[in-house]
């Protein structure tokens, strides 16, 4: 049998010289890793066999893990030039263009190769064929080239591996000619969907979609013309904006399905957040429909119009007004350039009228529930080496600002004895946020804002602002941890002869994921051969507003660059992207067995 056409049943029936040898050329010149792999058999999944190589790069020791990146060539370097790179790297380097660079980008690369040899020790590797396996532009490379030089070395080794497990995972796919064409439509449609941006972001190629400007409006009208080519059955716009479409199911007294999640974005934004959990939904439909298939159950898929408070103060416009929630002293509020809520919904063909909003506020006794996938906007399944991870619950959060009030005085003649140093004292009590919030493992606590105002050089800080942010799983685990926070605070000021003052601004319930629901996600992850890591989520989301009315759950997928998000740089690959339209699709599968 060819190499392009490898099967699971083929490598699965190999010795384990066979073994290495089908895959020869997966790791660049390290066939220890899959010789290591071969104990984990059978493989029932191309992803269960991608994760074992995972497995044991990460559990190499540091010297085999440096010596696998030292195996891999430098871009565009004097192998390259040579010819005497392996088949797999001459084509990746030649699908990103670097076998025809022009004299500058060439000189420019082999500098930024120098210096990032002399930083680190090893050299730079980038998948090159990119998210969407069909290559990077080389202003690309060189600005992610640019950007790791300046990494943490610790940092960047791992950077470096998670970028070598990228690579095999696209020569998987051309080796066993299963390419990950639902991820790529998922992808294709973000890219689509970013061409619409608002002025000034939209000049500099970067993208900004706040509610109802011009171009929320137009990804709004896009989002419906591919709704009803994927063949979903009905697709409209609601009184707010969202963007609704629902594919029938057999049994119309079943409870249907709810879910989506949000298609605005915050100012320079990525492309994936939000956006991300509609287009999985819309991929799969298709799947049903091009196949003819229904589920006994609805799907109706809900593309909020609004999660982010950009443009007005008020969050989760879209969703509120599904549990009614929508506060009628919202279509009062002003944008920066003086325009209401209320006048903009008007602009934009919205009846603006409570009485309208209020109608779209959902029977929860109709609904399974709600679930939402999601970009994880953080590093966990990235660090982790997975591609997909089941949220145990949303986390609460409460969110204060206050002051310590010290004295001012002379920065050169108060002794440090007798100083009443506001600033040392919030200093001293940010290191004491930091260790209590890791006790537990899963909170998290934020001095996010610190100022000392009217500051001086040569002053000792009379006062010292800040704010505090503090996150849980639990309201019960976040108000642990804020008393005891708050406590911490007083002993430092009463010992130092110092005042304070602070005030709660904002509480927020956390919204743990419904039992059933997310036993479905584990089930489905499990089913496509990847270990289940579950964990909580930071951000807050769609799903904990529809949490105030029905059960819901959510599925993680993994960010690349680190898991960054809210940022140009937030991305998701094509094979990430495969797996969540697989989950989603077994998901449904196993919520539609219950009424079976």
């Amino acid at each position: 049998m060819s190499m392009a056409s490898l099967t699971l049943t083929e490598l699965n029936a190999a010795d384990t010289a066979g073994f290495v040898r089908l895959l020869h050329g997966i790791y660049e010149h390290s066939p220890w890793i899959a010789e290591r792999a071969a104990s984990h058999r059978p493989f029932h999944t191309l992803a269960q066999l991608r994760q074992a190589l995972v497995h044991v790069v990460q559990t190499a020791t540091r010297e085999e893990q440096l010596g696998l990146i030292r195996a891999h060539p430098e871009l565009a370097g004097k192998v390259a030039i040579a010819g005497s790179l392996t088949a797999e790297s001459t084509d990746e380097q030649s699908r990103a263009g670097l076998t025809h660079c022009s004299p500058q980008e060439f000189a420019t690369l082999q500098q930024l190769n120098a210096d990032y040899n002399a930083r680190f020790g090893w050299p730079f590797i980038l998948a090159v064929r990119g998210p969407r396996s069909l290559g990077l532009a080389r202003a690309e490379i060189i600005a992610t080239f640019q950007r790791r030089l300046q990494a943490h070395p610790d940092a960047e080794l791992q950077e470096c591996l998670r970028n070598i497990h990228r690579i095999a995972e696209i020569r998987l796919a051309d080796r066993f000619d299963q390419q990950p064409l639902l991820g790529r439509q998922v992808l294709q449609w973000a890219d689509e969907l970013a061409a619409h941006s608002e002025p000034p972001w939209s000049e500099r190629g970067e993208l900004t979609v706040t509610y109802l400007t011009d171009a929320h409006r137009a990804c709004a009208a896009q989002l419906m013309q591919w709704m009803r080519d994927c063949g979903f059955d009905e697709v409209h716009l609601d009184a707010v904006g969202n963007v609704v479409a629902r594919y029938e199911g057999t049994q119309p007294d079943a409870p249907a399905l709810l879910t989506g999640s949000h298609y605005d974005t915050v100012r320079n934004a990525g492309r994936h957040d939000g956006r991300l959990g509609i287009f999985t939904v819309m991929a799969a439909v298709r799947e049903l429909s091009t196949s003819g298939a229904r589920l006994n159950r609805s799907i109706e898929l809900v593309a909020f119009a609004e999660e982010e408070g950009q443009r007005f103060a008020a969050t989760f416009l879209g969703s509120s007004a599904l549990v009614g929630g929508f506060d009628p002293a919202w279509l009062d509020q002003l944008d920066a350039a003086g325009i209401t809520l209320r006048q903009a919904m008007q602009h934009a063909g919205l009846p603006a009228t409570m009485e309208a909003i209020a109608a779209l506020r959902r029977d929860p006794a109709q609904y399974l529930g709600f679930v939402e996938v999601h970009i994880e906007q953080g590093p966990v399944l990235a660090q982790a080496g997975l591609p997909l991870g089941v949220v145990t619950s949303i986390n609460g959060s409460r969110r204060f600002i206050g002051q310590v009030q010290g004295v001012a005085s002379h920065a050169g003649t108060t002794p440090m004895s007798r100083r009443r140093d506001a600033a040392c004292a919030v200093a001293e009590w940010a290191l004491q946020v930091e260790r209590r919030a890791a006790q537990d493992g899963d909170s998290v606590a934020t001095i996010g804002q610190l100022a000392v105002p009217g500051g001086s050089i040569n002053v000792v800080p009379g006062r010292c602002d800040f704010s505090l942010d503090v996150r849980a799983p639990s309201d019960a685990q976040r108000d642990r941890l804020a008393d005891d926070l708050l406590l911490a605070l007083a002993d430092i000021c009463d010992r130092r002869g110092l005042q304070h003052h602070i005030t709660e601004t904002l509480r927020a319930a956390a919204a743990p994921s419904a039992h059933t629901l997310q036993q479905r996600w584990e089930q489905a992850v499990a089913d496509l051969g990847l270990p289940v890591l579950r964990l909580p989520s930071g951000a807050g989301h769609d799903a904990m507003k529809l949490h105030q009315a029905m059960p819901q759950a959510m599925l993680f997928v993994r960010g690349g660059n680190d898991g960054i998000s809210h940022n140009p740089l937030e991305t998701v690959t094509d094979d990430d992207a495969q797996l969540a339209v697989e989950a989603f699709l077994r998901w449904l599968d196993l919520i539609d067995e219950d009424i079976r």
